[in-house]
């Protein structure tokens, strides 16, 4: 992992489609200073993404200024749900900037109050209370603070622990990092809460034990009693893969911490509003947590996160002692009450849950056509992961993974760099507004790109 693509310019092939076009080198060459300049003045950390200088982004595209057009399987970070740049988004954010109200701290604003009603109008009955945020680590840090606090509250000093999973990722702030199970995420930390704890993510490949009782196991492993747990926080899918959990699973997780007390979390900040075909992700198991981590796809642009829960939770600190100074920037607001009404209105949801098929269908011939390398393949609306193993092993490759990610670039597919536990993982997530016609030729070229990878690896 940690692998950069190379910012030297590349002839590559000419591509002009109705979604793709590549006209010159790549990077440009005239994109280059920005590219040193950002090397020079930011941290090694920012860079590890196809160097694309992007100029603008317009629902399913991304354009440099050199004339190449991509069709993007990004969504910037499964933010651009309602596709880049669109109308609505952009009218609400002018609109809010010509109203002279650009910040208010945690006033009161219609702004504010427009979205939470809005919001908990889309919630599951029961979770009505809203804190907005700005990111979807605050939003985890704040699920992290509230399950251990009611813990506290119901169960007294001794039930503190949080128990999170292995490959999870929750952020990138202490806490998250903690609940989420990244090793190579977690190598900074030399002061480890020895109350927060990860179990076997069961998705069924890296992990083959998908019983409930491995997540019972774990806890008595480490001398800890229901009693003594507050919260388990879950992604509705692990980021890494996409991965799902069994239903069966879920559901016996849900009924454990109903009995005993134990806050129910469940992360959305990549996974809600749409995204896997179900509006919320958790809606697949049937089950209703009892706080919610949003973020990302929340407003396909500003920054903003939200924990959304069950009033008993949210309701434990008094007046002014959980608050953020950008809670509920009105311009964020604004764009993402326009956002989640386009989403409603033009049913992106089912537009996810209809081209879902297509794009496992698309990965799983890729998959039969390259069995030694494509270990594992998951896609559940248009989220969806091929996972490259060395030949005949389960040993994750992250080489392969990023080279099909570069010449895809090459030909106007674009992928950010490759996820997961050991960087394996090419992640597929185009904005929700994306036709089937555009879905099946960005297939085609991931197609053509593996192929082209796998010759270059003598496979």
């Amino acid at each position: 992992m940690g692998k950069e693509f190379s910012i030297t310019p590349h002839e590559v092939r000419y591509v002009d489609t109705k979604y793709r076009r590549i006209v010159t080198p790549l990077p440009h060459p005239d994109s280059l200073a920005t590219l040193e300049t950002l090397r020079q003045f930011e941290p090694q950390s920012m860079r590890g993404q196809p160097p694309i200088v992007w100029d603008r982004a317009e629902d399913i595209f991304v354009f440099d200024k050199y004339g190449n057009r991509w069709l993007d399987w990004s969504s910037g970070v499964l933010v651009a749900n309602a596709g880049h740049g669109v109308k609505e988004i952009r009218d609400a954010i002018i609109a809010q900037t010509q109203s002279g109200l650009l910040h208010n701290y945690v006033f009161p604003s219609e702004e504010r109050a427009a979205l939470v009603e809005h919001l908990a109008s889309l919630a599951p009955e029961g979770l009505k209370k809203i804190f907005l945020l700005t990111t979807g680590s605050e939003a985890t840090e704040c699920a992290i603070k509230l399950g251990r606090s009611h813990g506290i509250k119901v169960g007294g000093k001794g039930k503190i622990g949080i128990v999170g999973y292995e490959r999870g990722f929750h952020g990138r702030t202490l806490g998250s990092q903690q609940a989420g199970g990244m090793a190579g995420q977690k190598s900074w930390i030399v002061n480890e809460d020895p109350a927060i704890l990860n179990a076997p993510f069961p998705d069924g490949y890296w992990q083959a034990n998908t019983s409930f009782a491995a997540f019972l196991a774990v806890i008595e492993q480490r001398g800890l009693k229901p009693e003594n747990i507050a919260g388990v926080m879950m992604e509705s899918y692990q980021g890494v893969g996409p991965d799902f959990a069994p239903v069966d699973y879920v559901r016996q997780l849900a009924a454990w911490c109903q009995q005993h007390g134990v806050v129910l979390i469940f992360d959305e900040v990549q996974a809600g509003f749409g995204r896997t075909g179900k509006f919320w992700a958790f809606e697949h198991y049937g089950v209703v947590p009892d706080l919610i981590c949003c973020g990302k796809g929340i407003s396909s642009s500003l920054p903003l996160s939200a924990v959304i829960g069950r009033a008993e939770i949210m309701d434990q600190f008094p007046p002014g002692s959980m608050t953020s100074t950008h809670t509920g920037n009105p311009i964020c607001c604004a764009a993402a009450l326009a956002n989640l009404k386009k989403i409603v209105k033009e049913d992106l949801t089912g537009n996810a849950a209809r081209l879902g098929p297509v794009l496992l269908g698309g990965l799983g011939e890729i998959q039969r056509a390259h069995p030694t390398v494509i270990g594992h393949i998951t896609a559940r609306g248009l989220v969806g992961g091929m996972q490259t193993v060395k030949p005949g092993t389960r040993e994750p490759w992250h080489d392969l993974a990023h080279r099909i990610i570069e010449l895809c670039y090459q030909k106007g597919l674009l992928f950010f760099s490759p996820v997961g536990a050991w960087g394996q993982t090419v992640k597929i997530a185009p904005p929700l507004t994306i036709p089937r016609e555009a879905l099946e030729e960005g297939l085609v070229v991931l197609a053509e790109a593996t192929d082209e990878a796998a010759l270059e690896f003598k496979l």
